[in-house]
């Protein structure tokens, strides 16, 4: 997946939270490839990355505003993780949040562990219908 701006860290979280057969996220992974980061805002326990999807992007039908989060990382120096939101607003996607359980964000992360909440996400996947 491409989206012009973001690091290597940031695009294999988007790349996690967007995997699987479900249309939603096959919608989700074409925005993804024409988009580009237009804001990054660091918090002191996360981020905020936002997005611009191109014009002519075909949107997510009928469901509106919608959030992904069932993707956490385990990252050394930090004792509870991360968690991390995916916002679609209007069928596009939105903006990408990554957060810490109390904690410092690290100034780097070297490495990381992505694991999901559930390993087969039927949860997440049952929410996009």
């Amino acid at each position: 997946m491409q989206v012009q701006g973001l690091d290597s860290f940031e695009l294999a979280v988007l790349d996690k939270l967007l995997a699987g057969d479900h249309e939603v996220l096959a919608t989700l992974r074409k925005q993804a490839n024409g988009a580009r980061l237009t804001k990054r805002e660091h918090t002191g326990v996360g981020f905020y990355c936002w997005f611009e999807v191109g014009p002519d992007a075909a949107l997510v039908q009928g469901r509106g505003d919608f959030e992904i989060d069932d993707v956490h990382a385990e990252v050394p120096g930090l004792a509870h993780g991360a968690g991390f939101v995916l916002f679609i607003r209007g069928g596009r996607l939105d903006n990408l949040e990554g957060l810490t359980y109390d904690e410092p964000w690290p100034d780097q992360i070297r490495e990381l562990s992505l694991k999901y909440s559930e390993p087969e996400r039927k949860a997440e996947l049952a929410k996009l219908g």
